[in-house]
């Protein structure tokens, strides 16, 4: 994403030939937006022996608003996206979903936003399709933090019964804890209220939640990490096979254009702000020290790549898709 002059390390020989890389896909129009679709909905690459399938959820051009970045401003964070060469007049959030084959177990990181958060996002299920893997047959959901692109997902439109009865559902204790806790949706703002009325309306009636404290391990090869600052229970998952990692940040560095070369700006879905960016910091350090691949759910499809220290910020150079 970034036209980078100054960087320490881009991704390995061994990361783009496990990804296929070689070229960009073409694209073609598919929406009203400006910014077309891949033609492929789907890219599979391997971490060791855990093959990773990141799938296009849709996007959400962003009209530029002043209160999007609480400590930047609109000019600012248009000369960050034009430096990233990507158009300013809006603010591009792709948003994608990975699956875990880990053995002939699906693991689902997040649930998409259902086609019910931006009008054109909702192609996880027929990407999965695609991609030969039976949404049916996903048997666990781990789940970073209960933003409506991530969960509304697991919802279904207009009754909020269950998409995924059967699978089980993976979350931190404490964002768990947070939303449904009493009174919260008297506590939120008014523009979050319909979602906490939403969330504590379905998730307290389901029984198939496991609530995990702390840091643990979540699947064979996957590790919960705390991440909070974004929601209070924010969840990155560390995935490990053999000698290969890929960090799976979630929304740690969600628009990575704008958050690479400025981690100390403060997204306005960022609930804590400063521990954001604490938490965002520690992640990207880690990643960079143990080279590891990352993956977003909001950095360019296929949401993946890596960052590099640049001064006092970072550098981050995406897969070409």
């Amino acid at each position: 994403m970034l036209n980078l002059s100054r960087r320490d390390f881009v991704a390995s020989a061994a990361f783009a030939a496990a990804l296929g890389i070689n070229a960009r896909l073409a694209i073609a129009p598919a929406f009203a937006q400006k910014t077309s679709d891949p033609v492929k909905g789907f890219k599979t690459y391997k971490v060791g022996a855990i093959e990773v399938t990141a799938f296009y959820d849709g996007i959400w051009e962003k009209p530029q608003d002043p209160a999007f970045i609480k400590n930047a401003s609109v000019a600012e964070t248009m000369d960050a996206l034009g430096k990233a060469g990507l158009p300013t007049e809006f603010v591009s959030i792709p948003l994608t979903v990975i699956a875990l084959k880990i053995g002939e177990r699906y693991v689902l990181v997040d649930s998409g936003s259902g086609g019910q958060w931006q009008p054109t996002a909702g192609k996880l299920h027929a990407n999965m399709r695609s991609a030969g893997i039976d949404p049916g047959k996903v048997a666990t959901i781990l789940i970073s933090h209960f933003h409506p692109d991530h969960i509304f997902g697991l919802l279904e439109k207009g009754t909020n019964k269950p998409v995924f009865p059967d699978a089980e559902l993976v979350v931190s204790a404490a964002e768990y804890r947070w939303w449904t806790e009493a009174g919260r949706v008297e506590k939120l703002p008014e523009a979050r209220k319909p979602l906490g009325r939403r969330i504590q309306a379905a998730f307290p009636t389901w029984k198939n939640f496991r609530l995990v404290d702390g840091e643990k391990d979540v699947a064979p090869g996957v590790r919960l990490l705390p991440a909070p600052g974004h929601t209070p229970g924010h969840a990155a998952f560390l995935v490990s096979s053999g000698n290969a990692q890929l960090m799976v940040s979630n929304d740690t560095a969600y628009v990575p254009a704008l958050l690479a070369p400025h981690p100390e700006w403060q997204g306005a879905y960022d609930q804590d702000g400063p521990l954001a960016v604490t938490t965002r910091r520690k992640l990207i350090d880690r990643v960079i020290a143990e080279k590891m691949m990352v993956c977003g759910a909001h950095f360019p499809f296929p949401g993946a790549g890596a960052f590099a220290k640049d001064g006092a910020g970072y550098a981050f150079t995406p897969v070409k898709a």
